[in-house]
């Protein structure tokens, strides 16, 4: 969350390891029209130059917490600040991590609704 809210993209792609997968959301939608995840560390930061580049703040919100062998399931909510104009958007969901023997992420798996994200969007 860290070195997504400071935006270093760097830093963010170096926790994963080299074969992660990002599921966010899970399944098909907009972002991910095959609902197949972005894979590997190219893949990755495709995702974050497609999604996180119109994004110029964000503001986590973990309301809770699960924590089983590698697996961590968060409850959060994720503001995002669109561009310079003051819109942002909530994403409320579970986010679900996984990760290998070493530390380094292998799976992100969000579970969210897109439709409902986008009934916050809220344009000063």
């Amino acid at each position: 969350m860290a070195a997504v809210a400071a935006r270093r993209k760097d830093e963010w792609l170096a926790l994963f390891a080299p074969d992660a997968v990002i599921e966010d959301p899970v399944g098909p939608s907009l972002l991910d029209p095959e609902g197949k995840g972005h894979h590997g560390h190219d893949g990755i930061g495709k995702f974050w130059d497609q999604n996180f580049g119109a994004v110029s703040r964000f503001h986590f919100k973990i309301s809770d917490s699960f924590a089983n062998g590698p697996c961590c399931a968060n409850i959060a909510a994720i503001t995002m600040w669109l561009g310079e104009g003051g819109t942002t958007m909530t994403v409320e969901g579970v986010m679900v991590y996984t990760v290998n023997d070493e530390g380094r992420i292998t799976s992100i798996r969000g579970h969210w609704e897109p439709d409902r994200a986008m009934a916050t969007l809220n344009m000063p």
